[in-house]
């Protein structure tokens, strides 16, 4: 069953993204009071064509050329000429989840009514999407001001049939297919390429899109991470026999933040039903290692930055960012700096160091469950220490992925290099904030995933003391793909294993199943 969205340019929300991520089939229509939106810039555009006027955007060059005028039988030729122009993208390619979000984005905003775009142009760009058509777009060579220009241009450019693309037959293969040259992908889902009018390759390629899409997706992984980190960090808290009093509720409300509350709630309610917890609940173990006492504090402080993230992203998601900008209603036609990537660069960095320390704090855990000195459990959580190594190395590879954050949470945000004959004299590296915090997540959720696989274990040397109702079910779930470890084996699947629970949301989904929904 396909999913189904309707842009108008102003009532999209992140969720409706989500199934694009996963994979899944998606049909896009453009609402009818956008369609006449649409129409009514074009207007504005045929008008000032039609009379010959010298308009930025319309009949000019581009950036540091924008004085030249261009000729009207020339428009069409520079329209083609700037896509292919900007087609300077390198590296790897998005992947191809990424580039239907920007598919969608890209139309989302153009359809808002300020573009200048012909109503052909959308219905052709919402029928190849439709098709299964997508564009190949290498993911680096944008500074993104004056948008994401590259990597739009070559998405622009495919559908033009210049440069590479894939048919996506199949949702669920689609990261596994080969690109193909883009004219022979036009033709295989029934289409001629793309020919542009005035302003439109200009509309096309000055947006940001590329980094919103990136962005989109690190947001909603993210949000999952929230809740698999509560629930994590409540099965290291059973395992060490740590104390449950830092989660009472009454903390959270003499500490003011709401992030802080959703933390320890969460906690409370995976650890709910806990034999463990009341097998030592009049010992003398007052104060635990910060890793573990300061999860809400860390935890919620992480939420909070999550929150802020997802609300500014929100916003961004129904923006109109190209340039210039069109007002029907007065026949303006306005030069401006929409397509300035800072506000995505700025949250993608400030997600990106919360990230990284929930990657810090469950490297942390990690060590305190396989550390015999600080958790009174066998050496590594090995049954026979010294012959094994039990999770020895798993706790070098999350303080590895760690450290690696740590050189990646320099903020791209106040980088700056001038660029287009410092025409563009100010640029926020916003593509390269949200890539950054790609691969952060990535690697926060690899580090998360070694501390589910040593507080899974660490559970096996108590397991005739029951545990929470979320801990239970998350140690169960985990069992289906990975055995206890009873002797030295080979890790990394089983790391790959618990990674695949968690970025599934396979892992929150149980939990929740078992006790109820987690916050983010």
């Amino acid at each position: 069953m396909s999913h189904k969205i309707v842009l108008d340019g102003t009532s999209l929300v992140l969720e409706d993204l989500h199934p694009l991520l996963a994979g899944a089939e998606v049909e896009l229509s453009i609402a009818p009071q956008a369609i006449d939106a649409v129409q009514r810039a074009r207007t504005v555009v045929d008008a000032h064509v039609e009379a010959g006027d010298v308009v930025y955007g319309l009949t000019t060059g581009f950036g540091k050329l924008k004085n030249v005028a261009i000729a009207r039988e020339d428009l069409t030729e520079l329209q083609e000429n700037l896509v292919l122009s900007h087609c300077c993208g390198t590296g790897r390619p998005m992947p191809i989840p990424e580039v239907r979000v920007a598919q969608v984005l890209r139309l989302n905003g153009l359809v808002r009514g300020h573009s200048g775009v012909r109503v052909e142009l959308v219905e052709r760009l919402v029928a190849l999407f439709n098709a299964g058509f997508v564009p190949y777009v290498p993911q680096q060579g944008s500074v993104g001001a004056s948008g994401d220009l590259a990597p739009l241009a070559h998405m622009v450019a495919s559908y033009m049939g210049h440069g590479r693309a894939y048919v996506q037959e199949n949702a669920g293969d689609s990261d596994r297919r080969e690109a193909i040259p883009a004219a022979e992908a036009l033709r295989l889902v029934g289409f001629e390429p793309l020919e542009l009018a005035a302003k439109e390759g200009l509309a096309l390629i000055n947006g940001t899109e590329i980094t919103k899409a990136v962005a989109v997706g690190v947001v909603a992984r993210a949000s999952n991470i929230s809740r698999a980190s509560d629930a994590i960090a409540a099965i290291s808290i059973e395992a060490l026999f740590c104390s449950v009093q830092p989660f009472d509720a009454r903390f959270a409300e003499l500490k003011g933040h709401a992030g802080h509350a959703r933390t320890a709630a969460n906690v409370r309610t995976c650890l709910a039903d806990s034999r463990v917890m009341e097998s030592h609940a009049d010992c003398d173990r007052v104060q635990d290692p910060y890793s573990l006492r300061c999860v809400p504090q860390i935890h919620g402080a992480y939420k909070a930055a999550l929150e802020h993230t997802r609300e500014i992203l929100a916003n961004e998601i129904n923006a109109v960012t190209d340039n210039p900008i069109l007002f029907p209603d007065t026949g303006e036609v306005i030069s401006a700096g929409q397509f300035h990537g800072a506000p995505v660069a700025m949250i993608m960095d400030y997600l990106a160091l919360a990230l990284c320390t929930i990657a810090n704090v469950s490297e942390r855990r990690t060590e305190q469950l396989v550390n015999p000195d600080l958790s009174h459990l066998p050496p590594f959580l090995a049954t026979n220490p010294g012959l094994h190594s039990g999770l020895m190395m798993a706790q070098v590879a999350a303080a590895s992925l760690a450290s690696e954050n740590k050189v990646l949470a320099h903020p791209s945000s106040v980088d700056t290099i001038p660029t287009s004959a410092n025409q563009e004299d100010h640029v926020p590296m916003s593509t390269a904030a949200a890539r950054k915090a790609r691969t952060i997540c990535d690697h926060t959720e690899r580090i998360l995933a070694i501390e589910f696989l040593a507080a899974a274990q660490a559970r096996e040397f108590k397991k005739e003391i029951a545990a929470g109702a979320g801990v239970d079910a998350a140690r169960n779930l985990l069992r289906t793909r990975v055995p206890p470890m009873d002797r030295d084996r080979y890790l990394a699947d089983d790391i790959e294993a618990a990674n695949e629970l968690l970025v599934s949301g396979e892992l929150v989904a149980a939990v929740e199943a078992a006790v109820g929904e987690l916050s983010a």
